[in-house]
């Protein structure tokens, strides 16, 4: 099991300061040449699923961005819509390298070697600056949720050592602000974007955008402590909290090598390259959205265009005209409904579905016959969009095939923060591509099933290069998951011969029913939102019946008030609306063995409590309840 002494960061902190020239020479050979291993297994495999062999070396993610920039020099990196702007404007590798620098420099002038710094704010070129300047030789980056309350920011200052933060907007730097009075915190500066000359120095209030340009005079003058910053790629680099459905947040420690790793190994299923603008829309402090987009545009010379909001999500997408986008299922399963709800408006969803019975057949053979008839609807997605790539839950195949049908290569992969994050993807290629499976374990990674039931299906375990190196100050946690190197995901399901995974559900989830068989609320759920009218819902039981006074399987749902309205006109009465729902439940149930069966109906008007990652909190109380 893993050691259960405290971990502390000094205890991953390689003496680097010490060390003579040669046994820093000697020590950067040594994580070149592990990384030169991995590189020829993975452009030397004869396994037709890695389909892209052009790899780049990468050992820590400093050296990775140096490279990018002699690569990429003046092309766009980033893509905002500056303030009081209504374009995109750009920032190139080489101006972005100058601002890390230039940041770089000016934190470890303030005494912020070593230490754990914070990043909070929407998307932007200023937060990945940020977190870039920190990993590269400033210190240990920790970045947070922008949805936190003050409280919880307070938490997690205390949790991760946070002695200072920098923030990308007003909200969070009120908020920092009454954290840092509260005193009971290491936080000592605040750094904000919110202002262009520093608020307060005396009182640790500082100016990002000042810290930048005296960083410059300092690099301008000669100032190379963080150009030539020394960095070993196994001490701790980043503290990513989760912010799962549990409500219990942990520190999940990553160095260099896992994320290093990780950009490798993803890279041969998905033939992401210079030529892509990826849109992001995911917040940045998720590992899913701050590797796969972030740091893979910054390896792969592909730009990003930084979307200003869910309100603006169509309009940014339609201003950047992207080529690929990384989300959750929630967001492409809306994209898909109303662009059904739109078609069926214009009596045209039925024609539309026979054009894509005959594509099915058509593209067997290499030819799309949909895509030009269907330009109408890539326009809604700036009309360049070539592929979508969903994460964080299990999609719906019939979301899937739609897209596909479109032309646009839609694929899922599985991961998790712990796993820095991909374990598992889907190629980008339609011969290997499985719809019905969350992906193929990637290269260089074992995968295991343990105590598999009669179905085959057990908890999922990963062991490789990625895996986290534990919560941080948490070892009974790290304990708890940890063994000999094997990851516990908490995770059900199985893995086919071919390396394929399949998820059935959360262990911690799982129903067990009256006969002693599991019950799998996602199984449920899925199901119950095949039906027009339910838009979300979460499956439950309370198996005593105490805390409902009658045992069973209940779901809790929100309607999709358009569609309800469609079929029972304006204002319906409750009554109505749920005769309706009983019905959809009990097209379900006709499916399931009746041990498996939904039993209660709770409808709610009210939005559930969800994580940032757009889940349904299964822990808060207030989510199982109707109106």
């Amino acid at each position: 099991m893993a050691n259960t002494k405290p971990i502390k960061t000094s205890e991953y902190i390689t003496d680097l300061e010490s060390m003579s020239e040669d046994e820093y020479r000697a020590l950067k050979a040594a994580e070149k040449a592990e990384a030169e291993e991995w590189l020829k297994c993975l452009t030397e495999s004869k396994d037709p699923t890695y389909l892209h062999k052009r790899n780049r070396l990468v050992y820590d993610l400093k050296h990775m961005f140096e490279d990018s920039v002699e690569l990429f020099g003046d092309k766009p990196l980033f893509m905002q819509i500056m303030k009081g702007d209504k374009e995109y404007s750009t920032i190139s590798f080489k101006q972005a390298m100058l601002h890390i620098q230039s940041l770089g420099t000016k934190l470890i002038d303030m005494g912020l070697k070593g230490a754990h710094i914070g990043v909070i704010g929407p998307n932007c070129y200023e937060w990945v600056e940020s977190y870039n300047a920190i990993i590269g030789g400033v210190g240990v980056v920790v970045p947070l949720d922008k949805e936190l309350n003050t409280e919880e920011i307070g938490n997690l200052c205390r949790e991760g050592e946070i002695k200072a933060v920098i923030c990308c907007s007003d909200k969070h730097y009120k908020r920092l602000l009454d954290v840092k009075k509260a005193g009971d915190t290491d936080l000592e500066m605040i750094i904000t974007t919110s202002s262009d000359e520093h608020d307060d120095p005396e009182q640790g209030l500082y100016s990002w955008y000042q810290l930048r340009d005296e960083g410059l005079k300092l690099v301008q003058a000669g100032d190379r402590r963080w150009i030539d910053a020394r960095i070993c790629n196994r001490d701790l680099a980043v503290i990513l909290f989760t912010s799962g459905t549990t409500g219990v947040a942990k520190g999940v420690m990553h160095n260099h090598r896992a994320i290093a790793f990780s950009l490798m190994a993803d890279n041969v299923y998905l033939g992401i390259n210079e030529n892509d603008i990826m849109f992001s829309s995911l917040p940045l402090h998720h590992t899913y959205e701050g590797s796969c987009t972030m740091i893979e545009s910054m390896h792969l010379g592909s730009a990003i265009a930084f979307n200003r909001g869910l309100k603006y999500l169509l309009k940014d997408i339609q201003l950047s005209r992207p080529t690929v986008m990384l989300s959750v299922p929630l967001v492409f399963e809306k994209f898909y409904n109303q662009i059904m709800k739109t078609l069926a408006k214009e009596n045209k969803d039925k024609a539309l579905k026979t054009l894509f019975k005959i594509n099915k057949i058509t593209s067997k053979i290499g030819i799309n016959i949909a895509r030009k008839p269907c330009e109408q609807i890539m326009a809604q997605f700036g009309g360049r969009i070539r592929m979508f790539v969903a994460g964080g839950a299990k999609v719906d195949a019939e979301v899937l095939d739609f897209f596909r049908s479109l032309g646009i290569m839609t694929i899922q992969g599985y991961g998790l923060t712990e796993t820095s994050p991909i374990v598992a993807l889907n190629m980008d290629d339609w011969k290997f591509n499985r719809t019905d499976s969350a992906g193929k374990v990637i290269p260089l990674t074992e995968a295991k099933v343990v105590e598999p039931d009669e179905n085959g299906n057990g908890e999922i375990c990963f062991r490789g290069p990625q895996v986290m190196m534990g919560y941080y100050n948490n070892p009974s946690a790290t304990e708890d998951c940890m063994e000999d190197g094997w990851f516990h995901t908490g995770d059900l399901g199985h893995i086919d011969e071919s390396g394929f995974v399949y998820i059935t559900g959360r262990k911690k989830n799982v129903i067990i029913a009256s006969n002693g068989k599991n019950v799998f609320p996602e199984e449920l759920e899925e199901k119950a939102l095949h039906s027009k009218y339910i838009d979300e819902c979460m499956v439950w039981c309370d198996e005593s019946g105490e805390e409902t006074g009658h045992k069973g399987i209940y779901i809790t749902l929100r309607v999709d008030q358009e569609n309800i309205t469609e079929a029972l006109g304006e204002n319906p009465s409750d009554e109505e609306v749920y005769k309706l729902i009983d019905k959809e439940i009990s097209a379900v149930n006709a499916t399931m063995p009746d041990w498996k069966m939904i039993r209660y109906i709770r409808i709610r008007k009210h939005d559930f409590n969800k994580t940032t990652a757009m889940k349904i909190r299964r822990f808060i109380g207030e989510n199982k309840l109707g109106d």
